[in-house]
């Protein structure tokens, strides 16, 4: 039993470590637990004809029940590795018991002390290969501690460039730019903005994919109801006469396919057009489209 525990308990821990690397440190990769568990919990809350106000909650409830995910299952992992020698290669503060205090239940305890780099030292590996191995836990705890603040981090900044383009275009969709308008360098001008924001939201949600899982809230910051003002910019300024005008207007259209793309290959798995896509997005995160302005 000795060899098959630690082994487990061994994989356990490289998963856990694999999909914390690929989640937070790879910036092309989606770790498979935190998917699931991000994924799991936007469709609780949004299990529901209307939207209702938990579902705010999802993205950072989503990363909270992801990273107590992780610890647990590391320290699970390190406990399956000490159980098979408890009591003999362990040292007990006197009133302790070796031989009433060498379960899982024990281990997990010991597991998740040197996890947390609390040392309270009542219970202490004694044979050389286990004072090597209790430190590299502390070093990993430490390290998935670290790893949760970086991806906290990084996670709000790409909401809010999420959130400020759609403002942006709300703003521009309010103020209903004709062909004509757009028939200039200003307005060629203005779509390159445009297809520039729109390529960094695209490259956000490859390198924090979690943040899909934010709920917008308030109609003119939900980038899924406002993308229509850009395929309808890319449109009109497609029919213009000047060329700048009408070259931006294409790359503003690339931009927007890129971002259906990295949408649907991701999150949404409607295998459609572009337009398909984000109405998908646009109905997922409980906003109308229509094509031209999205939202109700």
């Amino acid at each position: 039993m000795t060899w098959p525990c630690v082994a487990a308990g061994a994989a356990l821990v490289l998963f856990v470590l694999r999909d914390v690397f690929h989640t937070i440190w790879h910036p092309t990769r989606h770790g498979g637990l935190s998917r699931r568990v991000m994924r799991g919990v936007w469709r609780l809350s949004a299990h529901h004809r209307e939207r209702w106000r938990p579902v705010g909650l999802a993205g950072p409830v989503g990363m909270m029940v992801v990273v107590t995910v992780w610890a647990f299952l590391v320290a699970v992992g390190w406990g399956l590795v000490y159980w098979p020698s408890m009591p003999e290669d362990f040292s007990y503060a006197p009133g302790l018991t070796p031989a009433e205090h060498a379960g899982p239940v024990d281990a997990l305890y010991v597991s998740l002390v040197t996890l947390a780099t609390l040392g309270l030292g009542d219970i202490a590996p004694t044979s050389e290969w286990l004072r090597v191995l209790a430190p590299l836990e502390a070093l990993v705890g430490f390290a998935l501690l670290s790893a949760t603040v970086a991806w906290v981090l990084g996670i709000y900044p790409a909401l809010a460039r999420r959130r400020a383009l759609a403002l942006r275009l709300s703003h521009l969709g309010r103020n209903r730019l004709t062909t004509e308008t757009l028939d200039s360098a200003g307005g060629a001008a203005l779509l390159d903005g445009l297809a520039s924001a729109l390529s960094t939201v695209t490259v956000d949600f490859l390198q924090y994919a979690e943040s899909y899982y934010f709920y917008d809230g308030e109609e003119n910051i939900c980038l899924a109801g406002r993308l229509g003002h850009a395929v309808g910019l890319a449109d009109r300024a497609g029919r213009a006469r000047h060329p700048d005008a009408r070259l931006s207007a294409s790359v503003l259209r690339t931009a927007l396919d890129d971002l259906a793309t990295v949408l649907d290959e991701r999150f949404l798995r409607t295998g459609g057009p572009p337009d398909e896509v984000f109405a998908a997005y646009a109905t997922d995160h409980g906003r109308s489209w229509d094509g031209e302005g999205g939202g109700p």
